[in-house]
């Protein structure tokens, strides 16, 4: 049970308002009906009645309260004690994939920065298959990447979900008119597809998606920058498949066009991941905070 979610239960419950909730944690209101839907799916209950009158609590949200206020509170007195008399120094190694990099590395450095001002920070931007790696041997303290299978050694703290969507530049739309429309998978193979590199979860989704073309695959490049993709995408190199959160600004201005496939690409989910041997407190609280600031935005 995340202390995050119980701390949004108790304000909801004080404020009567989600919206109220939303504008104290700076959060957005989706962010806060999820974090009380996540809740109330982990205890099987009904927290909140919202209609006309205004939100307020189920009687089970009300049995509820005290116990999560006193959770909350031993939670903000252990963090100040631990901050106040023992301050985190040192360095810690933080993997984030390159994804999660080129959309979240400002924002998430400088609030570590500001959260633990005596920690110096390690950034390694690679691919996920790498990260991976690098964390089972002890060479990263914490890794942000697409979720894999892990061993019982390495804890997984689910973290967020992108859609994926198709896009390419206008030279290939106007090299390729048979892609304006809707696209099935013979026609999505004829102009090269650039891709992340081979054994990431994108690579392999490509190849079983080809895999019934045999001979009649597309050529399929590879490079594991995002920003390089990006770039080769908008020169007219080749369709690519692609996070949206990525490409939504090119969409807009027209740099790049999005494809009308016939099968919907699957969402990439990613993830916190630290060892379990690894006995501080700091990798979890990176963790946490990576959640909140995501899915606060």
């Amino acid at each position: 049970m995340r202390i995050r979610n119980l701390m949004t239960f108790v304000k909801v419950a004080r404020l009567e308002s989600f919206h109220a909730a939303a504008r104290q944690l700076h959060a957005t209101q989706p962010a806060i009906s999820a974090r009380i839907a996540a809740l109330e799916s982990e205890l099987g209950v009904k927290l909140f009645i919202r209609d006309t009158g205004g939100t307020r609590l189920t009687s089970r949200g009300q049995q509820l309260l005290p116990y999560a206020q006193q959770l909350v509170d031993i939670s903000r007195e252990m963090k100040s004690q631990i901050s106040e008399e023992v301050p985190e120094t040192g360095s810690i190694k933080v993997g984030i994939a390159d994804t999660l990099a080129y959309l979240w590395v400002g924002p998430l450095l400088s609030h570590w920065r500001e959260q633990f001002p005596l920690i110096e920070f390690e950034i390694a931007v690679d691919i996920s298959t790498n990260l991976q790696h690098q964390l089972e041997q002890h060479e990263l303290d914490l890794a942000l990447m697409v979720a894999r299978d892990h061993s019982a050694s390495i804890v997984t703290q689910p973290l967020c979900s992108y859609p994926q969507s198709w896009v390419a530049a206008p030279l290939v739309m106007e090299q390729n008119p048979d892609l304006s429309g809707a696209v099935n998978l013979q026609q999505l193979a004829r102009p090269p597809v650039l891709s992340f590199p081979r054994n990431t979860k994108p690579w392999h989704y490509l190849q079983n998606l080809f895999a019934p073309l045999k001979d009649r695959r597309p050529m399929l490049h590879t490079c594991s920058s995002v920003e390089s993709l990006l770039t080769m995408a908008r020169q007219g190199l080749g369709i690519t498949l692609l996070p949206t959160p990525l490409v939504a600004d090119y969409l807009e201005e027209g740099t790049l066009l999005a494809l009308d496939t016939e099968e919907q690409p699957p969402e990439l989910n990613f993830c916190s991941n630290w060892r379990t041997d690894d006995d501080r407190i700091l990798p979890r609280l990176l963790a946490d905070s990576v959640s909140d600031i995501i899915s606060s935005s």
